[in-house]
């Protein structure tokens, strides 16, 4: 294990204690929708939306009990993305990250709640950053800027392309499209998020908004050359789901080479990016790197 690799477990842990103290208690008559979403948001994972948030955030001069509340959010919805891919009605997938599936444990029908039920809980987390902040108004930016990534000018739109396409064929921009919403808009809200809560220039907000873009997209790309070429005991979850759902991906259209060229380009392009920043973050640089050429 790497120095890096040591800070970056040492990082998770951190985090996954953040993040533990914003979740609802299992109790009550609901007991059983709140089992699942602790399930699912202590299913394992590498915390890489929250951690990009927090950096970004530290990158800038800001505080982490600001970040706290949206770090938490963001991973609910990222989490709840995951419940709802996985659902036989979208990639029908009974594992995630070495384990059952929500939707496999507990499921189909709580699967879709648990997935709907951690977005509303997304923004009551986010909405306690007005009780720790300095700045109201960098909060209330912070939350519109993780409604519209999360919403139908974000992710979900991303997703709703994406599954309408699913045994069509999709061109080149097409696909850019899906992977910039579906995938780029949630690590695009946890920097900018980061950024605006630390009070960063409206020109910075926009670097680091590209930035984002740039990792999110090199890091779809880099998914779909795991689907190809990994394992279920690597990556903890099935692979060839791309094959089997018939979905095109970067892959399908340009072959693994040209896939890997343009993961390297954006990576490049991010890195050159951040680097014209005022601030430096040495942790963040090597993160962005890891996070477009890892293996899992």
């Amino acid at each position: 294990m790497t120095d890096f690799d040591q800070v970056l477990a040492e990082r998770v842990k951190e985090i996954e204690k953040i993040i533990d103290g914003y979740l609802p208690p299992v109790k009550g008559k609901q007991k059983t929708i709140l089992e699942a979403m602790d399930y699912s948001m202590k299913a394992g994972g590498k915390r890489l939306r929250p951690m990009l948030l927090l950096e970004t955030c530290r990158l800038f001069g800001g505080r982490e009990e600001e970040a706290a509340p949206f770090m938490a959010a963001i991973e609910m919805i990222h989490t709840s993305s995951l419940i709802h891919d996985d659902l036989p009605c979208m990639d029908n997938d009974q594992y995630r990250r070495g384990k059952k599936s929500t939707w496999a444990k507990f499921g189909e029908d709580m699967g879709v709640l648990a997935g709907d039920a951690l977005i509303v809980e997304a923004f009551s987390a986010a909405a306690r950053a007005f009780a720790v902040t300095e700045d109201p108004e960098r909060v209330g930016k912070a939350i519109k800027i993780l409604a519209e990534k999360t919403g139908i000018y974000g992710m979900i739109g991303g997703q709703v392309v994406d599954v309408e396409l699913t045994d069509k064929p999709i061109d080149r921009d097409t696909l850019g499209f899906i992977y910039r919403l579906k995938t780029g808009a949630l690590l695009e809200a946890s920097m900018t998020i980061g950024a605006v809560l630390a009070g960063a220039d409206e020109e910075s907000c926009k670097k680091i908004g590209q930035i984002a873009l740039d990792v999110g997209v090199a890091f779809q790309i880099q998914d779909d050359i795991l689907d190809v070429t990994s394992s279920q005991e690597v990556l903890g979850k099935p692979v060839g789901s791309d094959v089997k759902n018939n979905k095109t991906t970067y892959v399908t259209l340009e072959g693994i080479l040209r896939a890997r060229e343009e993961v390297e380009r954006l990576s490049k392009e991010a890195l050159e990016l951040l680097s014209l920043l005022d601030g430096r973050n040495a942790f963040l640089d090597e993160l962005i790197r890891m996070l477009i050429t890892r293996e899992r």
